[in-house]
């Protein structure tokens, strides 16, 4: 992708400015690697990188990957950091223009806490991204499954791969897990109309007909148009002898799908119970 030698490779490793003895690479160290390959470009020498980084890490509470976390550029054959529209030397922490008491004061600390999240969520998305490669490709669970993890490890609140990896365990029959990963997903977006399907979907297979209807329900005021959810629904109306407001749903999935083959269950389900319906007694419309 950056088109680095493996030689380089092993040669930044040798002077410390990448982890030593890597086989694979994350988001988080392209970004640094895009970063070394700016710095070179402008001829700065690998010493005065390491010395560099080794002081930003020491100036800047919290940074421990200065390359992938910083935004760092070359400044008259220096090297710079900016954050916050600010610069400083990397090396001397001296500011490289004038500012008042006020800016002084501001850049005491040289916060970076507003620029880790971002890095974080592009890394969770990258890592997001690459199970779902994973999952079309048909590749072994344990990888797809490791991807998602990686994803939540960055971005806790990462709701897709929460639910992937709940729809995972509940393949496998791990519905604690798959329990817990939805509830994540549903905690991180409320409004994550698929993670509530998902969720019914799983108690209605554990029996607790109650909390399955409650979540379909909930995936449709997200999301009216949900169709599965009225299918689903119309069934567990129907095992719950609700014959009426199964076919309210059959009705409703029908106004959303009435062309495809679960079309054609739909309609035969509604045929049937308007007959028994009408043979009880009672007429539906």
């Amino acid at each position: 992708m950056l088109r680095v030698t493996e030689q380089q490779l092993r040669s930044w490793e040798r002077q410390g400015l990448l982890d030593a003895g890597a086989t694979s690479f994350s988001f988080h160290d392209l970004v640094a690697l895009k970063t070394l390959l700016k710095l070179r470009e402008q001829h700065i020498p690998p010493r005065i990188i390491s010395r560099a980084m080794a002081s930003l890490k020491q100036k800047l509470a919290g940074v421990e990957h200065p390359l992938s976390e910083l935004k760092i550029i070359s400044d008259s054959g220096k090297i710079a950091v900016q954050i916050d529209g600010q610069t400083m030397d990397a090396i001397s922490g001296q500011l490289l223009l004038n500012y008042d008491a006020a800016d002084l004061r501001k850049l005491a600390s040289f916060p970076v806490q507003p620029i880790e999240p971002a890095v974080k969520e592009r890394e969770a998305e990258a890592h997001f991204q690459h199970g779902l490669q994973l999952e079309e490709t048909g590749a072994p669970a344990d990888r797809v499954i490791e991807a998602y993890e990686k994803a939540i490890a960055a971005n806790p609140n990462a709701a897709g791969a929460l639910v992937n990896l709940g729809t995972l365990c509940y393949r496998m029959r791990k519905f604690t897990e798959a329990e817990g990963h939805y509830r994540r997903a549903i905690e991180a977006d409320p409004k994550y109309a698929l993670a509530h399907f998902n969720l019914g979907n799983l108690y209605d297979e554990m029996g607790d007909l109650s909390r399955a209807r409650e979540h379909y329900e909930q995936a449709l005021a997200v999301n009216s148009s949900y169709s599965d959810a009225h299918f689903n629904l119309a069934l567990l109306c129907e095992r719950s002898g609700q014959a009426m407001q199964a076919v309210a749903h059959w009705k409703a999935y029908l106004k959303l799908d009435n062309g495809s083959s679960w079309a054609t269950v739909a309609r035969r389900q509604l045929d049937r119970l308007k007959s028994s319906v009408r043979m009880g007694g009672q007429r539906t419309e």
